[in-house]
């Protein structure tokens, strides 16, 4: 056993392959960067707008709904699918994008962190902007949003990490190859006819950047909304 390195056998044919003749590789990358803007930016805006509820309203219900988003959090999403799968065909809703969007966009974890966040805000501010005649709607945009970067910012990342690697469900939903994502479009290198490892190597590297450009430009913002509430002072 050895671990020489033979330097001569190291090329960049692959990495030549992937930019010049896998045409399908870059629609599949487009396709996933697209279905990851936006839902992480529908998910942000829905579930901080329901969480915002939970935090700052008082409602008939609200203890026990807000129960209901915390059982859902316990709910494996494979229990989820089957049911979710037959409503998405009846519905003729099947291979698009939209189903792909749309029924995660109150997610139940998101819900749940900005609903803590909110909770440190001090009721103050809010009564202050409604002495100033600034509506319900832009208490929420012009006051809660510009200080909840850092939990905008690290649901981002978070949502955007699942929305990209999100492998099961848009492979039940989506049937035509042109609107395969990433992970799905790799995963098509892999057949019982033969395996492009070569192909598959160097596009799963490159599907890092991404998620890796993502979290640099919001690390500061993360680690901030991640330790929001820690410390007490």
């Amino acid at each position: 056993m050895t671990f020489d390195v033979d330097l001569g056998a190291l090329s960049l044919d692959n990495y030549v392959l992937l930019f010049t003749d896998s045409g399908p590789y870059f629609r599949w990358f487009a396709n996933s960067l697209l279905l990851t803007v936006a839902q992480v930016a529908g998910t942000l805006l829905v579930s901080s707008f329901v969480a915002y509820g939970f935090a700052m309203y008082e409602f008939r219900g609200k203890t026990l709904w807000f129960v209901m988003v915390l059982l859902v959090m316990t709910v494996p999403f494979e229990m989820l699918m089957l049911p979710l799968y037959v409503q998405v065909n009846d519905m003729g809703l099947a291979d698009t994008y939209t189903v792909i969007v749309l029924p995660f966009l109150a997610a139940a974890v998101t819900i749940f962190f900005f609903r803590q966040y909110f909770l440190g805000i001090p009721r103050e501010l809010l009564e202050a902007g409604r002495v100033d005649g600034v509506t319900e709607y832009g208490i929420f945009f012009r006051i809660v949003l510009p200080i909840s970067k850092p939990a905008m910012a690290a649901m981002a990342i978070l949502n955007g990490m699942i929305c990209w690697n999100n492998f099961l469900w848009p492979l039940l939903v989506l049937r035509t190859p042109e609107k395969f994502t990433l992970p799905i479009g790799l995963n098509t290198l892999l057949t019982p006819y033969g395996n492009n490892y070569e192909l598959l190597i160097i596009g799963a590297f490159f599907s890092l950047i991404p998620i890796l450009i993502l979290f640099l430009a919001f690390q500061r913002f993360f680690i901030e909304g991640m330790t929001a509430g820690a410390v007490k002072g």
